[in-house]
């Protein structure tokens, strides 16, 4: 058995296989976006209080016990979460053999986060692929498939697309493109009543500019290379710019009344996901 496990397990993607195990250990430490309400599926028994209808009594269960117990159903609305992660050139970065890549890393977090919503029944689809929101594996297999397709790097923040109301959007990635567009972006989907997420993914050298001396930075998105012969000199400037622009998009997300957090590659992918979920469950039950 353990050895058809393996074989299994060898012919799935890798960063699938450990988007299946940042999704378990958070599943564990999570209750879940359920909360009680009007809805078919039930939930649970408590015990009955003054005040609950008599239709809620469940006799069955009541006459089991010397306590009159009540019925719960799940609250059911009609959620769908429209998931994204850039797939542009800087993602494709990382400042040591031993850290991930930001895009494996994006993706990783990704994949855990549709698990996790589907395994709560919630509706997901990939932004830009064109496709109804569904829910079980029919979800899982577009959200694989869509992710394994290749793609032209777009720019570093996704097309507006009309969303419906009241859906939630998560998006994923380095969030370094101007403010401005990232602002206008935001607006038009807060303008549709879409909710959102924003999930800013960094290599921790981006944060610090830990290097020092002479050294050529090449750009990874069409820009001319630049030879700084002391780059220590810029540090400090330097993380003042990046503590401004994540300022700026913290404040752009309050002010929408959506969820930013910043995410390091060198932190782990649990804590990354542990956040935005907790964040999706807190705009479930509000």
């Amino acid at each position: 058995m353990q050895q058809r496990a393996e074989q299994l397990a060898s012919t799935l993607p890798p960063l699938l296989v450990a988007a299946q195990r940042v999704a378990a250990t958070v599943a564990q430490g999570v209750h879940g976006r359920r909360r009680v309400g009007q809805g078919e599926t039930f939930w649970q028994y408590r015990r009955y209080v003054p005040g609950d209808s008599v239709r809620m009594v469940d006799w069955r269960r009541s006459a089991k016990s010397d306590h009159v117990f009540v019925r719960e159903t799940e609250w059911e609305a009609a959620q769908t979460v429209w998931l994204w992660r850039d797939t542009s050139a800087s993602m494709r970065w990382r400042s040591r053999r031993d850290l991930p890549e930001k895009a494996d890393r994006a993706e990783i977090l990704l994949r855990a986060l549709g698990l996790l919503l589907v395994g709560a029944g919630e509706r997901i689809s990939l932004l830009g692929e064109g496709l109804p929101p569904t829910t079980g594996r029919t979800a899982l297999l577009r959200l694989s498939h869509g992710l394994e397709r290749p793609t032209a790097a777009p720019a570093g923040i996704p097309a507006f697309e009309p969303l419906p109301r009241h859906a939630e959007l998560v998006l994923i990635g380095d969030l370094l493109a101007p403010l401005d567009e990232v602002r206008l972006l935001v607006g038009k989907f807060v303008a549709r009543g879409v909710r959102g997420h924003l999930l800013q993914v960094l290599d921790p050298a981006e944060e610090t500019l830990p290097f020092a001396g002479r050294v050529r930075f090449e750009g990874m998105e069409g820009e001319a290379s630049a030879l700084l012969p002391r780059v220590e000199s810029l540090r400090r400037d330097y993380a003042e710019r990046m503590t401004e622009h994540r300022a700026g998009l913290a404040h752009i997300a309050r002010t929408a009344g959506w969820f930013f957090s910043p995410h390091h590659t060198d932190r782990s992918a649990e804590s990354g996901l542990l956040a935005l979920y907790g964040a999706l469950a807190r705009e479930r039950m509000s």
